[in-house]
């Protein structure tokens, strides 16, 4: 199932500037009574409409009030202002109720959004005068009184269909979205052949009221001719390959490939692009790695048998995916290495230890915000506590945020391991053998041996007791509600710097009063992780010196059965131009994985749209682990979770945020809801990091 959104171009927000577009050109409109539209023919099945063109070639009109040709619908449509369903083009509609109902398909190319248009044509000269954008916007999309009725009209080229729909969080009644479908239909040549496509849970509501005489279409059948996902917008060149998902545990690519595989891997080193036969999660580690290297990422139905892409295995080639579509095309290898020496990552800025920090630290206690603000105090702890043990403890200091309590382990307690053991010593001579460099089996092989000597090698029998100790006593204190936890990685190359780290290590879970899962086989677990081998190329691919990186343990309450589990970005990933903010969230029922999921197993996927009144929910996904019809989280869990991540996209927007118009902003959170004493399902906020979003 597709994972897009479904979101089109007639965004009600504001241009780049807030200002009327201004055209510098004399506005040209084009009616019926300059060019015949349409003439009814008979024929032996009776009355045939025949429909002309009645754009006049050569000529860029502002609107028109009929489309009678396709080249008509291509002079006024444009791409998408978001990353809607690849494919689709899109031609604004307004109807005017106070002039006649007097209907207007807006060049929507030079008006990019509803109000440009009404401002720049539909204002004074005997109508009533379009107000301010903010005005504009409060009334024409929620207002019973409004004057306008506003839409799109869209070409999707996957499934072949023609949509009318109208935005997810407009609050128009079913009558006046029929009497604009009807007057669409009965003004274009592909009237017969238009569906209306409800865009939101609340537009799904009001849609029951419409007549038989509009035909409608679901999200689901729009997606199911959909083969085409576009996942990391970028390009790249290397050389084509082919692996099936499979393959991946036993071979070992190289960052200068473009890889084309049969299904979604559970992992991937570094490589320059990658593109898969089957639909993948935004949020899968494999799209987070691409967005953090600026690598393509896209999915092709059955990419690895499409000659598009099976004709030049073995080639250079070049790479271009792109929000409505992608492009590949053979090169020299010269081209590729020249582009290689021009397009090589920058190496990583990634701070050095600090082992000077001892004992365990509460997680509310890492950050001295008030001393250094939030960004000197993240940049302070970083090098002790690790990304993820840092930005947890940002969240343990927003009010009355559904975090869980723990402490972080801080990086002094590995490298004393690595010490004590000689294992600094090990990765050093290592990494200095020329086959080690050269030959990844090898590499794969001796990076194994070091994990096994820094998991089985015996842990401080003291630091074990003192991290034992702290969980029984807060449990006993009813500050922890179990003594089984989560000891969860945390570099100091890891969600720092442009540097996302996703998927690169491991978490374990350990209970001091198991004999079997202990602390210390959990703790030496996570610590071993370090030295992966997907971890260790990534680090080499950005430059980063393996031997300055420390492991620091984040430490909490694990969730062993969690009614849901979700991973969400405090924004629209899709929207690639700001203007239309929501939340992204991909959930599924109980632990089943959401990053990695079974094949064929599919989750909730959807858009919601906290800030705007009404607070539309957009599904793009269904779970198939739940019942048709139902969904993984109530309204109310929906509600509750946006709480949230509203609170995180304002605490962290001083430090990642920008009012740059263009910049993206957005932080990765992952999130569990699971019984509390009360056999009520609790909110728990378990991670916060920067999202690198589209092309890094």
């Amino acid at each position: 199932m597709l994972v897009c959104s479904i979101m089109v171009a007639f965004l009600a927000c504001k241009s780049d500037d807030g200002d009327p577009i201004d055209t510098n050109t004399e506005t040209t409109t084009v009616t019926e009574t300059e060019t015949q539209t349409e003439t009814e023919t008979e024929t032996e099945t009776g009355t045939e409409v025949v429909w002309d063109c009645v754009i006049e070639e050569g000529t860029d009109p502002d609107y028109s009030d009929a489309m009678g040709c396709f080249d008509d619908f291509a002079i006024l449509s444009s791409e998408p202002l978001d990353a809607s369903i690849p494919g689709a083009t899109s031609v604004k509609t307004v109807m005017d109720r106070v002039d006649s109902n007097a209907l207007y398909f807006q060049n929507s190319g030079r008006f990019p959004i509803h109000w440009d248009f009404a401002s720049a044509n539909l204002s004074g000269n005997g109508l009533p005068l379009v107000p301010d954008l903010g005005t504009f916007n409060s009334i024409e999309y929620y207002s019973p009184d409004r004057r306008f009725i506003l839409g799109a009209v869209s070409w999707y080229d996957g499934p072949q269909v023609w949509v009318y729909e109208i935005s997810p969080y407009d609050t128009a009644t079913a009558d006046m979205i029929e009497q604009a479908y009807l007057a669409i239909a009965e003004n274009t040549y592909f009237g017969d052949e238009l569906f209306f496509h409800p865009t939101s849970l609340n537009v799904e509501i009001v849609a029951e009221g419409l007549s038989d005489d509009v035909k409608i279409i679901t999200t689901d059948e729009l997606f199911a001719g959909v083969d085409y996902q576009p996942l990391n917008l970028a390009t790249s060149m290397g050389r084509l390959a082919f692996y099936t998902a499979e393959d991946l545990e036993d071979s070992y690519v190289n960052y200068r490939e473009i890889v084309v595989l049969d299904a979604v891997p559970n992992d991937i080193a570094v490589v320059a692009g990658i593109v898969t036969g089957t639909f993948q999660t935004p949020l899968s580690h494999i799209n987070v790695l691409s967005q953090n290297r600026g690598t393509p990422n896209m999915a092709l139905r059955d990419a690895d048998t499409d000659p598009i892409f099976t004709d030049l295995e073995d080639k250079w080639v070049e790479l271009t995916v792109e929000a409505q579509d992608f492009s590949i095309r053979e090169v020299t290898q010269a081209e590729a290495d020249a582009w290689w020496e021009e397009n090589a990552p920058e190496p990583a800025d990634v701070s050095d230890m600090d082992t000077s920090v001892t004992g365990l630290w509460n997680v509310e206690d890492i950050l001295d915000v008030d001393g250094l603000g939030l960004e000197g105090a993240l940049q302070a702890a970083i090098p002790a506590f690790g990304g993820k043990g840092s930005h947890f403890g940002g969240l343990a200091l927003i009010d009355d945020f559904p975090n869980p309590e723990g402490f972080v382990i801080p990086v002094h307690y590995y490298d004393a391991h690595m010490e004590a053991h000689g294992l600094w010593d090990v990765a050093a001579a290592m990494m200095a053998e020329k086959e080690f460099q050269g030959n990844p089996e090898y590499r794969a092989g001796k990076l194994q041996e070091l994990r096994d000597l820094i998991e089985f090698s015996p842990i401080d029998p003291d630091l074990v007791a003192m991290v034992e100790q702290k969980i029984i006593d807060g449990h006993a204190a009813e500050l922890y509600p179990v003594t089984r936890f989560r000891f969860r990685s945390s570099t100091n190359a890891e969600d720092v710097n442009g540097f996302n780290g996703a998927g690169l290590y491991t978490s374990k879970s350990g209970d001091p009063n198991d004999a079997e899962d202990t602390v210390a086989a959990a703790m030496g677990r996570v610590w071993a992780s370090v030295w992966t081998y997907k971890a260790y190329d990534e680090r080499q691919y950005y430059g980063i010196d393996h031997l300055k990186i420390g492991m620091a343990l984040l430490c909490h309450r694990s969730f062993p059965d969690e009614e849901a589990n979700g991973v969400a970005i405090t924004a629209n990933i899709f929207d690639t131009t700001g203007m239309e903010p929501g939340f992204y969230v991909n959930v599924q029922d109980g632990e089943e994985s959401v990053v990695l999921p079974d094949a064929g197993v599919t989750t909730d996927q959807f858009v919601y749209y906290y800030d705007f009144p009404g607070q539309p929910i957009v599904y793009l996904a269904h779970s198939n682990l739940i019942p048709d019809g139902t969904t993984v989280l109530t309204t109310q869990q929906v509600y509750e979770l946006g709480v949230g991540l509203s609170k995180i996209h304002a605490y962290f927007f001083e430090v990642y945020g920008s009012i740059e118009v263009g910049s993206f902003y957005g932080m990765d959170i992952e999130f569990k809801f699971d019984d509390d004493d009360t056999g009520e399902e609790q909110l728990y906020i378990k991670q916060a990091r920067p999202y690198p979003g589209w092309a890094n």
